[in-house]
């Protein structure tokens, strides 16, 4: 058997998160998203849930011995460029995930804390934060938070600020281990998204505001977290990895569309949709 060079196989990006049968965010999400971007996707199943573009019915964490399997089973076989965490399902797979990425420490971390729907469903518990605080943050490299799970990270027994300022959440999260936090500004009230990138001390890396679109998202924080880990795997540095995936993401929610009752899916293809467009305005 002749065995493919190096060079050609395209970057590896590994994701751990949950199945979303209506495709709008989760592992399919993260799927289309990083064959979007010119890598290859393996995934791990952490949940199996009910959900449709209204909101999530049902959760079934997958056991953490399977979670566990899954990831060794690929990184034995494998060269992965990237990991991407999404949403865990217990706190037994938060241990798992934090014990298999511990043996790759040069493999780049992008998590995306998926704490809530965005139904607001509550998807995470306090065991599942202390222990995501405790052994995933230390190890990520970047870390996507929204506004409202910024403010939830660093929230506990001894602080009970409603509304605290998100540079300061960001530089408390930089000390609970991560290297970089992308807070996004989505929920807030501002006339444009503004994004922000913190890093070392929680001191300001880069700021990047972006037209409001009309509508609801489904799956927007999964798309631009993959992204970055596909750009990352794919060699760019951190600030040109972050500029490049909010671009992208952006242009994912502008061709957004609604096929349920529910929120609009970001449209990860939109790029060959365009494509298509042009050779059939030639060959008219």
């Amino acid at each position: 058997m002749t065995l493919t060079a190096m060079s050609d196989i395209p970057p590896i990006v590994l994701t751990f998160g949950a199945t979303d049968p209506s495709g709008g965010a989760g592992l399919q999400a993260d799927i289309l998203t990083i064959a979007s971007m010119g890598c290859h996707p393996l995934s791990v199943v952490t949940a199996v849930t009910v959900q449709d573009t209204r909101g999530v019915d049902d959760i079934l964490p997958i056991d953490a011995e399977w979670v566990s399997d899954q990831a060794r089973a690929v990184l034995e076989d494998m060269p992965v460029a990237a990991f991407k965490i999404g949403l865990l399902g217990s706190v037994e797979n938060i241990a798992a995930i934090a014990e298999v990425i511990s043996d790759y420490p040069e493999i780049p971390l992008i998590f995306d804390p998926v704490l809530a729907s965005g139904r607001g469903d509550e998807l995470a518990d306090e065991d599942m934060l202390d222990a995501l605080r405790e052994l995933l943050l230390p190890q990520t490299t970047i870390l996507t938070p929204n506004s409202i799970e910024a403010r939830r990270l660093i929230q506990d027994e001894d602080n009970d600020e409603d509304n605290p300022d998100l540079a300061e959440c960001a530089k408390r999260i930089v000390q609970l281990g991560c290297e970089y936090v992308l807070v996004t500004g989505t929920h807030e009230h501002t006339p444009k998204v503004i994004n922000t990138l913190y890093g070392e001390n929680g001191l300001l890396v880069r700021s990047d505001s972006w037209k409001r679109l009309p509508g609801i998202y489904h799956g927007s924080g999964c798309t631009l977290a993959s992204a970055i880990a596909s750009l990352l795997a794919n060699g760019l540095p951190i600030n040109e990895a972050v500029k490049e995936a909010q671009e992208f993401t952006w242009q994912t929610l502008q061709f957004a569309f609604r096929p349920g009752m529910g929120q609009h899916i970001p449209d990860r293809l939109f790029w060959a949709r365009e494509d298509e467009e042009d050779e059939s305005s030639v060959r008219h």
